[in-house]
């Protein structure tokens, strides 16, 4: 039998992913749990994300990438294009190429979201962009995005915000 006709699983346990500090305006955590790197997979890629209150998720779309999130714990809005939509616990989103979307944690509480992202690569988007976190250690002060985001961004083919009106 054929690898591809093997049947293969992967388990991931609390505290064993790749978990990177994110830069401002996002701050708090993410954990890759999952990308082509450490499964037999590759057309996705997930993990985690903890947002601290008053934080955000800066708005962007994606050229190649569609994105799934559910959110776990906590309370914000999600603007899509323009139209505002509340989250809570239990909320699923699902945005599709070139969606402008953003995320905002207006709570009281840190809001924790589980993402997948198909095809892979959000992973090096968090590398590139974020510190090595070791699980338990408090949060560091706030630090701002590299320099050369802009860059990352166009490699990764992240479309830059809609213009404001």
């Amino acid at each position: 039998m054929s690898k591809f006709n093997t049947p293969s699983a992967v388990v991931v346990g609390p505290d064993e992913g790749l978990s990177l500090w994110q830069p401002l305006p996002s701050r708090g955590y993410i954990d890759v749990n999952l990308m082509p790197g450490n499964m037999p997979y590759d057309t996705f890629s997930s993990g985690i994300q903890v947002m601290p209150p008053g934080c955000h998720i800066r708005q962007h779309a994606h050229a190649q990438n569609h994105e799934l999130i559910f959110v776990y714990e906590g309370t914000g809005i999600c603007t899509i294009d323009g139209v505002e939509h509340k989250v809570v616990p239990g909320t699923t989103i699902l945005f599709g190429r070139y969606a402008q979307h953003r995320i905002d944690n207006t709570g009281t509480t840190d809001m924790k979201l589980f993402w997948v992202f198909f095809p892979p690569g959000l992973e090096d988007w968090f590398q590139a962009i974020g510190k090595k976190r070791t699980p338990g250690e408090p949060m560091p002060d706030a630090f701002p995005r590299p320099d050369n985001v802009g860059a990352v961004m166009e490699k990764m083919r992240f479309v830059p915000p809609a213009a404001q009106s």
